[in-house]
């Protein structure tokens, strides 16, 4: 894949995490000095668990973004960094911050 497509697709890509990392900013949280916890009209507990998983799964996402933008500025965007082999555009367009191959990704899921 060459390098302007790459840098286009890791664009999109953080504005999608930014967006949505705004989105769960709005409003005040159960823990907010606003809210009085129980109040009919208060935020329930259970969505604030949940924006709270959704807030580290976006980080985590914000965090693979950065190092698929350090591979690109290094020239090894697009390359395995497990085996070296290269990453089919496909999956790159599917998944920006692919930093395996799929059967890479099967052997070595996420942590």
């Amino acid at each position: 894949m060459d390098s302007d497509r790459a840098r286009e697709l890791l664009e999109v890509e953080r504005s999608r995490i930014e967006r949505a990392l705004a989105a769960l900013n709005e409003g005040p949280l159960e823990g907010d000095d606003r809210v009085e916890p129980g109040d009919e009209s208060s935020e329930d507990l259970y969505q604030d668990e949940f924006n709270a998983g959704r807030s580290e799964d976006l980080h985590d996402q914000l965090a693979a973004l950065e190092r698929a933008e350090a591979r690109l500025a290094a020239g090894t965007y697009g390359l395995s960094v497990e085996s070296g082999e290269p990453i089919p555009d496909a999956r790159l367009e599917a998944v920006p911050t692919a930093e395996r191959t799929v059967d890479e990704q099967a052997r070595y899921p996420r942590p």
